[in-house]
């Protein structure tokens, strides 16, 4: 017997034995032909590409421009030549098992050659061990909720800027006094690749937590603070801390950011938790105030104690 596979224009694959018989074909009647009949599932996708991420082979999203020098193709796991496939190979070939949502898989073996090249020679793609694999069709809905999965790995992972603190006064304090902190962000685009899917994402700032670098801290709380013009310096504020002893605090902001994405341009889709993000610690220099009298005032003896031009108070 002899298996025939015509050619076919999109990746589709499955098999029916067609039985013809000696008398419409005028061969003696003990003979027969099983053919290759192209009747299946078609995957849909035209273009294929390696996800540098995961090592699998992916259907390009809409639009997609790949850098990679190499192309791919899907061939039934048992076929011999362009038309042929082995009855051997066929005989222990292994189903592959249906998808949750009831979609048969084919056997297949993946084949990698040259992009660049227009009648390339193609071999087998060995990176996952050259075994044949199951091929489904991969839309790109089927593959969101393998993007949910990894969406908030990939969210934390990004440069996202995070908020910038500034203290009033700064970089010196008084111990006692009330010294205001508030915080700079903003909503900040990124643009990244899963599964080979453009992912776009919104990054928002919505939370701030203030560790004042002395033990205690604020929040998290939605009150980024403000700045208060400097004959206001020393009131109390939401944002606002009094320390109680002198000496330098690393002050950090963690800044938490909500995201939402997109997979190929479609809706806004909630990141399920906020990424959190912190600044560089800012050094807080606090120091003591004494209060004398004297007996002339700083025109009289600008460098005296207390004047602009004296020394600073010891901490």
């Amino acid at each position: 017997m002899k298996w025939v596979r015509p050619n076919c224009a999109a990746v589709c694959f499955s098999v029916a034995i067609v039985m013809t018989l000696a008398a419409e074909s005028g061969a003696d009647d003990s003979s027969g032909t099983v053919g290759f009949e192209d009747t299946g599932i078609d995957v849909g996708v035209e273009t294929w590409i390696l996800d540098e991420t995961t090592g699998e082979i992916v259907p390009a999203p809409p639009g997609f421009v790949s850098q990679d020098p190499n192309q791919y193709r899907a061939e039934p796991q048992c076929q011999v030549d362009e038309n042929n496939l082995d009855i051997s190979c066929l005989a222990g070939q292994r189903p592959c098992p249906p998808r949750a949502d009831g979609k048969p898989g084919v056997p297949v073996i993946w084949k990698v050659a040259p992009r660049s090249l227009p009648n390339p020679t193609w071999s087998d793609w060995t990176a996952n061990g050259g075994g044949p694999t199951c091929l489904y069709d991969q839309n790109p809905e089927d593959l969101l909720p393998r993007i949910a999965a990894r969406i908030q790995n990939e969210f934390q992972k990004l440069p996202v800027v995070p908020g910038k603190v500034t203290a009033q006064p700064s970089p010196h304090t008084l111990r006692g006094a009330e010294t205001n902190f508030y915080a700079a962000a903003s909503e900040q685009p990124f643009d990244i690749t899963i599964l080979a899917q453009k992912i776009h994402i919104v990054a928002k700032p919505v939370q701030y937590r203030w560790d004042y670098g002395d033990g205690t801290s604020l929040g998290p709380t939605t009150t980024m603070g403000g700045p208060l013009p400097q004959d206001r310096w020393g009131e109390k504020t939401r944002t606002s801390h009094a320390y109680a002893a002198t000496g330098d605090f690393s002050v950090v902001l963690t800044t938490y950011f909500q995201g939402t994405y997109s997979v190929n341009g479609g809706p806004a889709l909630p990141i399920p938790n906020q990424g959190q993000f912190s600044s560089a610690p800012q050094t807080v220099s606090v120091w003591r105030s004494v209060t004398r009298n004297y007996a002339d005032d700083c025109i009289t003896n600008p460098r005296g104690q207390g004047c602009p031009g004296a020394a600073p108070p010891k901490k």
